[in-house]
């Protein structure tokens, strides 16, 4: 676990202490990657694959699977209510804490990150392996999802805006937040029709609150960059967003688990939508 003093310091596990848990059957490791072939390259032993498109998305309207889905999704990895489900991946696990976020729609509390994510365990010269595991089905009983504890509208960040009743946290590179660009450099620019931030959004990379290796920064590493900086208040409702909401859940993440700030909402419509949205606006 971690000891740099994290508000909640059970969310955050080490490569080492996965290591140790390799064949605990209370713990479920699970891999959600950008790059959906890594898995098959190579993975934790044990671990499962939770794919961040075909696991988690409805398969028509934008939006995640439903109550009966996530249950199926549970059972066929071998996920009970009870099982600590500790996640990583690539990107130093933009799409982990992306995968831990919907997780927490449904309540599934008993969840958390590994430090460093998929490159730290290569790094560190831990096994790999190709071996699907084949677990016996669970039985998950989920309640319907409970959105508005994590999650954003298009409307209710529009009413921060107008009525200024919070913070808007814009996590995307600084060109995207200038409008330069619709997405990261060296990726497709598409998604949005118009480039620029929502206006009033605080520019806050979700890297910087990374180190060099992919692990979370400490506390007061943390807060200077988000407190000192940039103004943030644990007394605020705060809303993070990036382009669909996998970097916005990382820096969601950090807020809530790391710094323990209490109503931090991820708005996973991000940029592809507000962006092309008829008469939203937007600053450059």
């Amino acid at each position: 676990m971690s000891d740099q003093g994290y508000a909640r310091p059970e969310a955050l596990v080490s490569t080492g202490w996965v290591a140790e848990h390799l064949n605990d059957p209370n713990v479920r490791i699970a891999e959600s990657d950008e790059d959906i072939l890594l898995y098959d390259q190579g993975h934790i032993p044990g671990a499962v694959k939770i794919d961040w498109v075909g696991d988690l998305n409805d398969r028509v309207r934008r939006d995640y699977l439903g109550r009966e889905g996530f249950e199926s999704l549970a059972a066929k990895q071998g996920i009970g209510n009870d099982t600590l489900l500790v996640f990583y991946g690539d990107k130093n696990n933009w799409w982990a804490t992306y995968s831990f976020w919907v997780f927490q729609l449904f309540g599934h509390m008993k969840a958390a990150v590994m430090n460093g994510g998929r490159q730290k365990w290569i790094d560190e010269g831990r096994p790999l392996t190709k071996d699907e595991p084949s677990y016996p089905a669970a039985q998950y009983h989920a309640p319907e999802r409970a959105d508005y504890r994590v999650r954003a509208f298009r409307d209710q960040v529009l009413q921060n805006v107008v009525n200024e009743q919070g913070a808007l946290v814009d996590v995307r590179s600084p060109a995207e937040y200038t409008g330069e660009l619709l997405h990261m450099a060296n990726y497709p620019q598409e998604g949005a029709l118009r480039g620029g931030h929502i206006p009033g959004a605080r520019n806050i990379p979700w890297g910087k609150a990374v180190n060099a290796d992919g692990t979370f920064k400490s506390v007061p590493e943390l807060r200077k960059l988000y407190e000192q900086e940039q103004g943030l208040r644990p007394d605020q409702n705060i809303i993070t967003y990036c382009r669909i909401g996998e970097r916005s859940s990382h820096s969601w993440f950090v807020l809530t688990y790391l710094l323990g700030y209490p109503n931090v909402r991820n708005y996973d419509g991000s940029w592809t939508e507000w962006g092309s949205l008829v008469g939203a606006p937007i600053e450059r």
